[in-house]
């Protein structure tokens, strides 16, 4: 999840929502990203969505159901839909996201294998949100 938060971290300097992700695979970061829907004029270039491309490429196959994505804010309903056609291995997120989080929507929008772990390092992934939150509203 540290390596999430630096991703988040680069989100949040490049002026994007800070959300960032990674792909570990047999121990093995394998891909990264973080939002980036702003630069690329993209409202699909969630971080999630980047990290899956990236993971996939360095698979070599559509299917990361022996990964384990970490992503600093709880996916949308269009990166757990996403989640679920890649067939993650599991999911851990920081910080719940109780107005687009895809739990609020339908917690089967994952694949019934994946499994989910919320709240790793919650408190870290909130503050950054906040504090660009915060910035945008002075």
């Amino acid at each position: 999840m540290l390596e999430a938060l630096k991703e988040a971290q680069m989100a949040f300097d490049e002026d994007e929502i800070p959300i960032g992700a990674v792909v570990v695979c047999r121990g093995r970061v394998i891909a990264k990203g973080h939002n980036m829907t702003e630069m690329l004029h993209d409202p699909t270039a969630h971080a999630e969505m980047i990290a899956i491309t990236a993971a996939t490429e360095a698979m070599g196959g559509k299917y990361l159901n022996g990964c384990t994505l970490y992503v600093t804010v709880e996916p949308c309903p269009m990166c757990a839909g996403a989640l679920n056609w890649a067939q993650v291995g599991r999911i851990d997120y920081g910080a719940i996201d109780p107005k687009r989080g895809y739990s609020m929507f339908s917690p089967s929008l994952l694949h019934p294998k994946t499994e989910v772990m919320a709240g790793v390092l919650a408190d870290s992934c909130s503050a950054l949100m906040k504090d660009f939150f915060s910035r945008k509203r002075d």
